[in-house]
């Protein structure tokens, strides 16, 4: 303890080096180490989470592009324009064209429709392509060769340097197709594909007209050069743009996960900033003597200035420090899980992650701080012999909230799921400290012991007071069930999306004298199998015979399921993997439509649809809305009609299965035994999503209990606080004769009533945010969680009572 002699130095002539000292002591044996941890907490969190989003965000934007083959790609139903062409060269664009046809292809002694991939010699832009003969691996294609996809060798019955017709034209095989960057999980238009160099097409005479062609322009360069292009081409009729966002099967899996991340970030944000309110809060109240001590011998504002910012200062560089030094361990340790599926050498981080960090950390501690300090800074110098517990608070210390909102505003814009994360949480909060108030009332009318009464009576007291604590203590245990649940719901919404019994295989294109020797041969092998599904594709052309493509000018305007065919089928029962939620199933005159389109389309019950089908109409009525998991790998369809509709339209038939690594040679046999059927081996994709499923889970636990440990914190603050105002008022009741137990038992019940009431409506709220959240900010079905009402609260009543027990030790020990 500094002695009168040294304050009358310091205020009279300061000197650097023992304010420094006494900064620094301060620092360490006052109580600003909470607000140290606190700071830290919110810059290791911030860098972490910033850095792993920042990775993710670049290994998602290359990876898509990989699997385009391109930065931009064009696809359209007729040859590229020379325009086009001219303003990609003007913009100093990379441009690859190809053009796709179906055709058959013919062996010496097999035939077999293949899909043709007519390449320039660039081709890919993106990504990697791998062609393997007897010479070595290749990575493009040459005039005159031929690659075919391997399945190809055994279905046309050749090898290497044989000669197969394409067309009017002969090419020997130049090797097999090893890798393509181009990836489609279309089973319903996946053909075995062969590649040959685009100065070939010509002589194949494939393509005629009136033939089903497509063609496609690549692009590659910068993100501004990309979006010129498209601002300054209009899209013709059959166009379309494709881009790394509109492609990639697991792009909705880490849209959630960012969501996540990011969400969880904010809460994590809210608790350390009330951990750091509170303890600043705590801190002004044990210095207002001091403070006010330094004024009466002379210190001016000034000078006070100086200590409180020297203090403020090594502060925030120690937890800057620390924060990004355990921010980079965090975030080599939530990037762990996923060291399988990141691409080595990862994509750099750059600096943003620690700007982030270090801004949202210093616009978090200017108005948690500042207002308590500035409100410190005015104790008047009276205080030192007489307490002021009502000297007015300065209003312009609030204004400091400026700067966090303001960056809010800029930072979330109009993020509609964060906005309604706040609110929610807000009005939730609000709600439930009036409902805590509401029951300590109830309570307080009933009849207790002496020790359960005062308690009571002490919790009543002051109803703001009350209130505020409650709230305290139920946002912290609320924000932390929060984190866990969403963290559960997106789990298990993914489990459910694609179990670990999902299909793999696809086989297709399988007539309808193959089916049932076909479903027979996979029964015989016990392979688990979906039911057989008659397929035809045809397109929507009239809804109640309003033309459906010509309400909407613009091309790319319609929906995507009116720009190409789809795939239809007819049952007499519903898949079971299907869900009615409108109408009912009927088995004559129908179509069932997916929930998604018609609400897109506003196809309701009781419209009439009308449908082409190699040029032969036919209508439906809409009997049913059903809702469909596109994502589970399994038969979906956009519309199921009733069998007498469709029935006498010819139709190949479809069936999916699910094959163990160790089951190769099955797949080969039935190639073998039905060469004209399609197999379509996904187990590498399934595969490569599973794992990503479990490896993004871990880093969600990972990041839960990173939100679990900033809860906990914010608990112990709160508990810590709210005790050592207890000292005095304990002391009280010690004097005028109280026991040691009976004090105990009073604190006990207190925090126990606290801890109960707080651990119930806790999960009251985050039940409430959780379902709001996961309705319509995740779009998930809504779950609730039963075993956690009984759960939290519990946990809440002895994690609370733990915490009292060692804290009511040391404040009853002077007594003894």
């Amino acid at each position: 303890m500094i002695g009168n002699s040294g304050i009358r130095q310091a205020a009279g002539q300061p000197r650097q080096g023992l304010l420094l000292k006494w900064s620094w002591r301060e620092l360490w044996h006052g109580q600003l180490w909470p607000v140290a941890v606190a700071l830290t907490l919110i810059i290791a969190c911030v860098f972490a989470l910033a850095a792993l989003v920042v990775r993710v965000e670049k290994i998602m934007t290359d990876q898509g592009r990989s699997v385009l083959a391109a930065d931009l790609v064009l696809v359209s139903g007729n040859p590229i324009a020379p325009s086009l062409i001219s303003k990609a060269e003007e913009l100093g664009l990379t441009l690859s064209q190809q053009t796709r046809f179906g055709t058959m292809t013919f062996s010496e002694d097999q035939m077999q429709l293949v899909s043709v991939k007519a390449v320039e010699g660039d081709f890919p832009l993106r990504g990697e392509l791998v062609l393997q003969s007897l010479q070595g691996k290749r990575n493009r294609v040459q005039p005159g060769e031929l690659w075919l996809a391997e399945r190809l060798f055994s279905l046309l019955e050749v090898k290497q340097g044989d000669v197969v017709a394409i067309g009017d034209t002969e090419l020997k095989v130049s090797g097999k197709i090893e890798q393509e960057p181009e990836l489609s999980f279309n089973p319903f238009s996946q053909m075995p594909a062969v590649l040959i160099h685009y100065d070939d097409i010509a002589s194949t005479g494939a393509i005629q007209p009136g033939g089903r062609v497509q063609y496609r322009a690549y692009f590659a360069g910068s993100d501004d050069k990309l979006a010129a292009l498209q601002q300054g081409i209009e899209l013709q009729p059959g166009q379309r743009w494709l881009s790394e966002t509109t492609q990639g099967r697991t792009g909705e899996l880490i849209e959630r996960a960012r969501q996540y991340l990011s969400l969880t970030l904010i809460l994590v944000i809210m608790m350390a900033t009330a951990t750091l309110v509170l303890t600043c809060q705590h801190y002004t109240s044990t210095r207002i003597e001091t403070v006010a001590m330094m004024k009466s011998l002379g210190a001016s504002k000034r000078w006070l200035w100086q200590w409180l910012s020297g203090q403020l200062a090594m502060l925030f560089s120690l937890a800057a420090v620390a924060g990004v030094s355990i921010g980079w361990g965090l975030e080599a340790l939530l990037r762990l899980p996923l060291a399988d599926v990141l691409p080595d050498p990862l994509p750099a981080m750059g600096f943003s992650p620690l700007l982030i960090s270090l801004l949202v950390a210093l616009l978090v501690a200017v108005p948690g701080v500042g207002i308590s300090l500035i409100r410190l800074l005015d104790t008047p110098a009276i205080s030192v012999i007489q307490q002021q517990a009502d000297w007015p608070k300065p209003r312009k210390g609030y204004g400091l909230l400026l700067f966090p909102v303001a960056a809010a505003l800029i930072w979330f814009g109009d993020n509609k799921f964060m906005w309604m994360t706040l609110a929610g949480l807000a009005v939730v909060l609000l709600l439930l400290a009036i409902l805590g108030v509401a029951v300590v009332s109830l309570l307080r009318k009933g009849k207790w012991g002496p020790a359960m009464t005062l308690a009571l009576s002490r919790i009543g007291r002051s109803r703001l007071t009350t209130g505020a604590q409650l709230a305290a203590l139920t946002s912290s245990l609320m924000l932390l069930a929060v984190i866990w649940l969403l963290r559960t719901d997106l789990l298990a919404d993914w489990q459910h999306t694609l179990p670990v019994d999902a299909p793999n295989v696809f086989a297709i294109n399988i007539s309808p004298d193959q089916q049932q020797r076909y479903l027979a041969d996979l029964d015989k092998n016990r392979v688990p199998r979906s039911e057989g599904y008659p397929v035809i594709r045809g397109r929507l052309v009239a809804v109640n015979n309003s033309d459906a493509l010509g309400e909407e000018q613009d091309p790319q305007q319609r929906d995507e399921a009116l720009r190409r065919e789809l795939n239809f089928t007819w049952r007499d029962t519903l898949p079971v993997h299907n869900q009615i939620v409108e109408g009912e199933w009927t088995t004559t005159s129908g179509v069932s439509v997916e929930a998604g389109l018609a609400e897109r389309l506003g196809i309701s019950l009781g419209d009439e649809l009308s449908f082409n089908v190699n040029s032969q109409p036919f209508s439906a009525t809409v009997n049913s809305i059903r809702l469909v998991e596109w994502r589970n790998m399994r038969p979906n369809f956009y519309f199921i009609f009733t069998p007498d509709v469709m029935a006498n339209l010819p139709a190949t038939w479809l069936v999916s299965f699910r094959i163990e690594q160790d089951q190769n040679e099955l797949v080969n046999q039935l190639g073998r035994d039905y060469p004209t059927v399609s197999l379509l081996d996904l187990r590498t994709m399934a595969s490569r999503i599973q794992l990503m499923l479990q490896q993004v889970s871990l880093s969600l636990s990972v990041l839960a209990g990173v939100g679990v440990v900033s809860g906990l914190l914010l608990v112990m603050t709160l508990l810590r606080l709210s005790l050592s105002q207890r000292q005095q008022e304990i002391k009280l009741y010690r004097t005028l004769g109280a026991s040691k137990k009976r004090i105990s038992a009073t604190v006990w019940g207190e925090y126990g009533i606290m801890a109960l009431l707080a651990g119930i409506m806790a999960v009251a709220g985050a039940e409430a945010v959780v379902a709001a959240l996961v309705k319509w900010g995740f779009e998930l079905p809504v779950q609730w969680h039963p075993t956690l009402w009984l759960i939290l609260p519990v946990a809440a009543i002895g994690m609370v009572l733990m915490m009292i027990s060692t804290m009511l030790r040391q404040l009853l020990q002077p007594l003894r």
